[in-house]
């Protein structure tokens, strides 16, 4: 498995198993890639970015990923109270991650908005994540 792959495993877990995300988007809301015709309101990891970040001793590497926030019409204030949810659990959080060490993982930025090609409105979470 690679480090992106433990770090997504890792990131789906911690929002799955929250009961207040949960009860924001149901049991089922949190999914790793987009589908076709998802229930709102959702959470999934739309992409990770990796790249090298090795030092002169220790193998490593950085990893930008974004998660993004769906729900229907009438739902920005839905999707800024789910973005702070998750938020407030992945920033600087303590992951357990198979076979790699999480070193960090921050809150970089989110936009929020109206999409009128997803129907609804979005927010668009972006995190940086170093393991080794």
């Amino acid at each position: 498995m690679s480090a992106a792959a433990a770090l997504q495993k890792a990131i789906f877990l911690a929002l799955s198993n929250d009961a207040v995300l949960t009860g924001l988007i149901g049991s089922d809301g949190v999914r790793d890639h987009l589908q076709a015709r998802m229930d709102r309101p959702c959470v999934f990891i739309a992409t990770i970015e990796s790249r090298d970040a090795s030092t002169a001793s220790e193998p490593g590497e950085e990893h930008l990923v974004m998660l993004e926030v769906r729900t229907g019409e009438g739902g920005n204030l839905a999707v800024q109270a789910i973005a702070a949810r998750v938020r407030a659990l992945l920033d600087d959080a303590d992951l357990d991650l198979d076979g790699f060490v999480l070193v960090s993982l921050f809150h970089r930025r989110t936009r929020t908005g109206r999409e009128a090609r997803a129907k609804g409105h979005v927010a668009a979470m972006v995190f940086r994540a170093v393991t080794e």
